[in-house]
């Protein structure tokens, strides 16, 4: 027997997307200023999980929405997360994105460092002097290179978005994040990547977008 297909147009998928979702989820209790974000991330997954496994920390939809406002920049740890970042948004907001991952400086600091390119382009990005929003959705030891240069001191992000994916040092880099005094978006446990750490920007993005 055959599936009874939904009739949508290309325009309206996405809301009646979303619909779903807001049916699915039910009772279920998230906090109701973090569901566009939570949402986003299950409509980029299909993973209803997230409405448990999302982390914010006390305040930070309205610190990261400031700092969308005041010109921080978004740095990823990989090309494929900033390639998921809506760049119509971006650009209405005048906000600008980096990746350093293929630098050739980044690779030489990561060879002579005896570390990753994703931890050396985490201390490019702190060169950088500027506020920076975080989205890492791939790299724990991105993760834990930005744990290392808040604790000292050379750092102090607008906002962390810790989404790695995997099994070694996933989760132990994500709760080396909850113990900051800093603004973070944590998808706890071993699920993440870039698509989840590319949506909660896109959450954010519409949202300061719309107001």
């Amino acid at each position: 027997m055959k599936a009874k297909l939904e009739q949508a147009l290309p325009g309206e998928i996405e809301a009646r997307s979303f619909e779903i979702i807001t049916e699915e989820l039910g009772s279920r209790e998230i906090e109701e200023k973090y569901a566009p974000i939570i949402k986003r991330v299950i409509h980029t997954t299909a993973d209803f999980d997230y409405a448990e496994n999302l982390a914010f920390s006390p305040g930070v939809l309205e610190q990261a929405l400031e700092a969308l406002g005041n010109g921080a920049c978004i740095v990823t740890d990989t090309q494929m997360a900033k390639a998921g970042i809506n760049k119509k948004a971006l650009k209405s907001l005048g906000i600008e994105i980096y990746n350093f991952m293929a630098d050739e400086d980044v690779a030489e600091a990561a060879k002579r460092n005896g570390t990753t390119r994703a931890a050396a382009s985490m201390d490019k990005a702190a060169a950088l002097n500027r506020p920076i929003i975080f989205a890492v959705g791939n790299a724990p030891t991105a993760l834990i290179r930005i744990y290392e240069l808040v604790q000292e001191g050379k750092l102090k992000p607008e906002l962390i978005i810790g989404a790695p994916v995997g099994f070694v040092n996933v989760v132990q880099s994500k709760e080396m994040i909850l113990e900051l005094p800093v603004p973070y978006i944590v998808a706890k446990g071993r699920k993440g990547g870039s698509n989840v750490a590319a949506a909660i920007v896109n959450a954010l993005l519409y949202l300061k977008w719309e107001r």
